[in-house]
């Protein structure tokens, strides 16, 4: 299993992307978390609140998340980070019965 790691800017948006990939059947669910962020963008530091989607899907779907996410997304360049796992075995079954 893979998890994809993806920030947005708000709760919004995460549930946007978090939707878009559950209907394609890319993942098999994801978990949306409010989280603060520090970061240099532009040549200055920023501080702010984002919220971070964790998505289960597979390593063969990964680059097709990496995508879609690409096109919808809100950010000039969005953090979306491919974070490999291992898992239980019922799982694993119930993720590959999730996705395409």
């Amino acid at each position: 299993m893979t998890l994809a790691y993806i920030t947005c800017k708000d709760e919004k948006e995460a549930k946007k992307v978090s939707l878009h990939l559950l209907k394609k059947r890319l993942i098999a669910c994801s978990n949306i978390f409010p989280i603060k962020s520090m970061y240099r963008w532009k040549g200055r530091i920023v501080d702010d609140k984002e919220v971070l989607v964790i998505a289960k899907t597979t390593e063969k779907n990964f680059k097709l998340v990496e995508n879609e996410v690409e096109k919808i997304h809100s950010y000039d360049v969005p953090c979306i980070i491919k974070i490999k796992s291992s898992e239980n075995k019922k799982y694993r079954k119930w993720v590959l019965e999730s996705v395409n």
